[in-house]
């Protein structure tokens, strides 16, 4: 039984490390706003659009700094994403499989990485949880 415990533990301490690892990674970009083409190029990036503006902007404007951290200058992988959007840290709450569905958090990390530049089709290819 206490094996079962420690890692979760074991894996939020590695999770918790690796986002503050690689958030010292950020661009020149840190405080702009993100900006891309207007048009999302595929139906998945446009749901992720419509899933960030509902759920991410409130707290990360546009993906500066708000309420919450900015993310267009985090260079997280996918699985990093999904894993916060999951679990939550610090200040950010979690968010449930009923509050943002396995699809739509996809899509979410789809649409980040059509805004950072980089083919939202490589996004599918990261582990998932």
């Amino acid at each position: 039984m206490k094996r079962r415990r420690v890692f979760p533990l074991f894996a939020a301490c590695v999770g918790v490390a690796l986002i503050a690892a690689l958030s010292g990674c950020g661009t020149a970009r840190r405080g702009a706003a993100v900006t891309g083409p207007q048009e999302p190029p595929t139906p998945q990036v446009a749901l992720g659009q419509r899933v960030f503006d509902a759920t991410c902007n409130g707290c990360h404007p546009g993906g500066t700094a708000g309420i919450g951290v900015a993310l267009n200058n985090k260079p997280l992988p996918g699985f990093v994403i999904r894993r916060q959007v999951r679990w939550g840290l610090g200040a950010m709450p979690a968010f449930s499989e009923e509050a943002v569905s396995d699809e739509e958090l996809d899509a979410l990390v789809a649409y980040l990485h059509w805004l950072r530049g980089l083919d939202p089709r490589e996004a599918a290819l990261e582990p998932s949880e």
